[in-house]
């Protein structure tokens, strides 16, 4: 008689091993560095805070986070790198609420598709953009700005990481609100754009108040307003765009990770933990306080849904404000 057991026993055990991988892949891991693709070049502010965070991770996980700087094409060279990454956990990215949901509005094609090509961790925080000016410029507020740029049409310029960034739409924005004519001067990179303002070669510049405020508190630079509606709690002497000059302006930027799509969805939600532990840590929370800004930290899912809306809303925005890349 012949006995068939022992080859059932094999089979079962095989069967309850696939079904179990997953789960131990997600225990194991991770097993060897993980690499943060920023889309920008360092000294931005995604670059900024994707440093604060891989530090962190790293110290969690117990294996280094590497910050990885491809910027150019607005971010989409680091995205599409991105997309593309084997989904296995160790390729992450910081992104941005411009990078990540303007692209489809600014440009005919891009290689990726950001609603299907990437798994979101979790929105890491958001943070107001700083309206900053050389100190030489003769505006100290938002309403002299504005005053100025009409009595001198075309002749002041203002700077941008880079056509379809943050600093690029938030100013065109503004200059369709106010009814001025700036011109624009992109740059690769918040960290150029920055140092080209604190040496005069352009006047102004609307960016993240966490590349921007060290340079204000230095006196290198001098800020005019917030691009929130509200105030900062921690920075009540700057007043916001909407109050001192063009009610109704606001531009909030928000900091992402992102992992390319179908990465194990146990890696996910180990990740989505880890981060979100990180940025509700009062030493965390301390710092982005006094950037204007706050952790948020919330599940992959409820990010996913502001991916969406926010993709309806500026697809509206560059189609009223008729903003194009150069």
């Amino acid at each position: 008689m012949k006995r068939f057991f022992p080859r059932a026993a094999v089979v079962f055990a095989l069967v309850l091993a696939v079904a179990g991988a997953p789960g131990a892949y997600a225990q194991q891991y991770p097993g060897r560095p993980i690499r943060m693709i920023v889309p920008f070049p360092p000294s931005g502010s995604t670059d900024i805070m994707a440093r604060v965070l891989a530090q962190k991770l790293t110290e969690r996980l117990g294996q280094q986070v590497i910050v990885d700087n491809r910027g150019g094409a607005g971010g989409t060279i680091g995205m599409e790198l991105a997309a593309k990454a084997p989904p296995d956990g160790y390729t992450l990215m910081m992104s941005t609420s411009i990078t990540h949901t303007v692209g489809v509005s600014l440009y005919s094609k891009l290689p990726y598709n950001v609603l299907t090509d990437f798994a979101p961790i979790t929105m890491a925080a958001s943070v107001p953009l700083l309206v900053v000016v050389n100190p030489s410029v003769p505006a100290r507020s938002v309403k002299e700005l504005i005053a100025l740029a009409k009595a001198r049409p075309g002749q002041l310029n203002y700077a941008s990481p880079g056509n379809g960034t943050s600093g690029h739409l938030a100013a065109e924005m503004f200059k369709s609100m106010a009814g001025v004519d700036v011109v624009h001067v992109p740059y690769k990179g918040g960290g150029p754009a920055v140092m080209d303002l604190i040496g005069g070669q352009v006047q102004m510049l609307i960016l993240s108040a966490v590349a921007t405020l060290p340079h204000v508190k230095s006196g290198k630079l001098r800020a005019l307003a917030l691009t929130s509606l509200t105030r900062s709690p921690d920075l009540p002497n700057i007043s916001t765009v909407s109050e001192s000059g063009l009610p109704g302006y606001e531009v909030v930027l928000w900091y992402g990770v992102f992992a390319p799509a179908k990465t194990p969805k146990a890696i996910v939600t180990r990740l989505n933990q880890d981060v979100v532990r990180i940025m509700q840590s009062p030493e965390i929370g301390a710092r982005l306080a006094s950037e204007g800004g706050r952790p948020v930290g919330n599940t992959p899912e409820q990010f996913q849904e502001i991916i969406k809306a926010d993709v309806a809303k500026w697809a509206k925005i560059v189609k009223d404000a008729g903003i194009k890349v150069e």
